[in-house]
């Protein structure tokens, strides 16, 4: 991936929150790479990467991860669709991607969500995922940066519902597909496919639920839908998932944490 986005843009920032640094065999001379052994979060990885591009005079930032497979136009096609919103006084601050799963080869349409307006090749919407999400480097003063203290999930959610609060859009791109691999695998129950994720990660998604479950500008049917699947997805990762002591523990913890109002890193709580 990195080789593929690399000649498409002036700057690249790699932040890498792996316990080993990467060796990257890619041309160094518009190459930031930092490297943070202890893992400081998505969030803080990517204020770090938005920081580095603001300091370069970048006008427009990508965020990708690891799991996403860019094609050869996917930064060309997502800037003119900025620059064409910007031009007839649209005020986008991010638009990102029709995704792809990686698993089903098929795109990601949400169950809930609703479309908000239509343009010709954008549709404005309530949230995007982070990864191929291009931000409007000039609005960051209005939106604020990823929220750190969440550390990794529903970051770009809030963000985008934040940004949504000071009357700036969210869009997406039309005719602009992305593969992403969501979760580490899939499972089955009672019919319905989800996704699984490593133990630890549950212990971030309950938490985070809880605490953004408070804040009004959270949209109403997120909260019912995620408030409504806890006890599904507490039952499906304690009894259908292996590792189950581990996860129900990183589950109450999370519960725990979210109504003690506790944020941050899980190493900081527990």
């Amino acid at each position: 991936m990195i080789e593929s986005v690399i000649r498409q843009v002036d700057v690249l920032c790699v932040v890498d929150n792996s316990p080993v640094p990467t060796v990257l065999d890619v041309p160094k001379h518009n190459l930031n790479y930092h490297h943070f052994a202890d893992n400081i979060g998505i969030a803080a990885a990517q204020n770090v990467g938005l920081r580095d591009l603001q300091l370069s005079d970048c006008q427009y930032g990508l965020l990708l991860d690891q799991d996403s497979q860019p094609d050869g136009e996917f930064v060309s096609r997502l800037r003119s669709l900025l620059v064409a919103s910007k031009q007839d006084n649209r005020d986008v601050v991010a638009i990102g991607p029709r995704i792809v799963c990686s698993f089903s080869d098929k795109p990601v349409k949400p169950r809930v969500q609703r479309e908000l307006e239509v343009y010709d090749d954008m549709v404005c919407v309530t949230q995007i995922i982070s990864s191929g999400m291009m931000i409007d480097l000039e609005k960051l003063d209005e939106t604020g940066m990823k929220e750190e203290a969440l550390f990794i999930d529903g970051v770009d959610h809030e963000w985008c519902w934040r940004a949504r609060q000071r009357n700036l859009s969210i869009a997406l791109a039309g005719n602009v597909k992305m593969v992403h691999r969501l979760g580490d695998s899939r499972s089955t129950f009672a019919g319905i496919t989800y996704k699984v994720g490593s133990p630890i990660r549950l212990y971030y998604q309950f938490r985070n639920i809880l605490l953004l479950c408070r804040r009004s500008y959270v949209p109403g049917y997120w909260k019912t839908r995620n408030l409504l699947v806890l006890p599904i997805r507490f039952f499906a990762n304690s009894i259908l998932q292996p590792g189950r002591l581990e996860r129900t523990s990183y589950m109450l913890k999370g519960l725990w944490d979210g109504m003690r109002r506790k944020d941050g890193p899980y190493s900081r709580n527990w």
